[in-house]
């Protein structure tokens, strides 16, 4: 909400619509949290077993580290596997109605609202003054409308009191006037002149640009597409690739040939013509062909980074469900050797190792579609990394009893709150 306040403020929107936003954008953020949340809970779980001796009583019944992180390990492939299921078929859409629903809120002008004594031209084509405004029952006092719909006519219309209001279908508003006059002339013959009196009168103004109509659907992008969409299109925009470094490969053929003994590359140019050219036209042509051919490099560059977009979405969305495996294999063995199985422990912990693995997936996100490193390294290499540290610590745990103690911590804070004084 904090995000988005600032494009939601005086929109007069509907509560529904407001909600409706906000689930969209919780969709992306259970994504995150399913992970951690598996990592808080296998460390709050493991430490309840360690700091009770638990873990002691079990493994001297020959019970192995391995025995106890059986059912945790197969119930994160479950909860994974969900996991991915809501990230290929859930998010997409989800992603793609908060996209549009923002679109069509930041078109939404802000509503309408009236100054007394001060000209209010929000509407499109109109002019309207009032100059007393009743806040209570929203009754307009001594009004005055222009009103430049047609451009050869001026239309001056006042009334004594009136009330605007929206149309049923949200789509005009309607000036509802009362003991008034219009006024109208015509810029192009000066002479004539028309004056209307009326008891009751209403005017009908566009009012599209103050309601609130949501776009069905638009272009998605790649986080907004399932697993086999995305796919598709990476094959489709690799066969283009494969057209587009055919012609270039054409291209720089045609222009340029190799010299054997200086082993330095000419335009084609110089070497087809008969007849000497000059230095100018030479030149001309030299740039003409530096220019096919960087153009040419360019499309085919672009082709991959757009193959290299959707590879990396279609990584992420077995790579991050996959990180609930992971981390029981880190939690587990923490669990045991911190001996603390309360919340705040699990939380401290598990923020540092997701901030770390977060910070992992997205340095690797833009690493790989700049080129770096392939899709598959820049968004599996959180959890080859952490998945080999999570291995290790399982193997060391389950050998010996390791304990991480927090008393070197306390050696930060200054002896003065250590020890504080006695008093007599």
């Amino acid at each position: 909400m904090m995000k988005f306040a600032d494009r939601l403020v005086g929109k007069g929107l509907d509560t529904w619509l407001i909600i409706q936003l906000v689930v969209y954008n919780l969709s992306w953020m259970v994504v995150l949290v399913v992970p951690m949340s598996t990592l808080v809970a296998t460390l709050m779980a493991f430490g309840n077993l360690s700091q009770n001796n638990e873990v002691t009583i079990m493994k001297s019944s020959s019970i192995s580290l391995y025995r106890m992180m059986l059912a945790p390990l197969l119930a994160s492939i479950v909860v994974g596997y969900l996991l991915f299921l809501f990230n290929d078929k859930v998010l997409p859409d989800a992603n793609h109605q908060a996209k549009i629903l923002m679109s069509d809120i930041s078109m939404k002008k802000p509503t309408l609202s009236l100054e007394p004594g001060f000209f209010s031209q929000e509407v499109y084509n109109y002019a309207i003054l009032a100059r007393n405004i009743d806040e209570k029952s929203n009754v307009l006092t001594q009004i005055t409308l222009y009103d430049y719909t047609v451009p050869t006519k001026i239309n001056v219309v006042t009334a004594e009191k009136g009330k605007i209001y929206f149309s049923a279908d949200q789509k005009n508003l309607i000036m509802d006037l009362e003991n008034g006059e219009i006024h109208e002339s015509d810029v192009k013959s000066s002479g004539l002149y028309r004056k209307l009196v009326f008891e009751r009168h209403k005017i009908t103004m566009d009012g599209d640009q103050f309601s609130f109509r949501q776009s069905q659907d638009g272009f998605r992008g790649e986080r907004e597409l399932d697993v086999d969409t995305m796919i598709y299109i990476a094959d489709s925009i690799r066969t283009d690739r494969g057209k587009y470094s055919r012609q270039f490969h054409k291209e720089v053929n045609k222009y340029m040939f190799v010299d054997s003994t200086a082993e330095t590359i000419y335009p084609a140019v110089l070497r087809h013509d008969k007849k000497p050219l000059s230095y100018i036209r030479v030149l001309d042509k030299i740039k003409s062909a530096k220019n096919v051919i960087v153009s040419g490099y360019k499309r085919v560059e672009l082709k991959e980074m757009d193959i290299a977009k959707y590879e990396v979405e279609i990584y992420k969305k077995f790579s991050i469900p996959a990180a609930c495996i992971i981390f029981i294999l880190i939690g587990a063995p923490l669990g045991v050797m911190v001996k603390k199985g309360g919340f705040g422990v699990a939380a401290s912990i598990s923020l540092f190792f997701f901030l770390l693995y977060w910070a992992f997936l997205i340095g690797g996100e833009k690493l790989a579609e700049r080129g770096f490193f392939s899709p598959f390294t820049g968004m599996w290499a959180a959890n080859i990394v952490l998945g080999i540290a999570g291995i290790i610590l399982t193997i060391k745990t389950n050998r010996e009893t390791v304990t991480i103690n927090f008393s070197f911590f306390k050696k930060l804070i200054p002896k003065r709150f250590r020890y504080p004084e006695i008093p007599d």
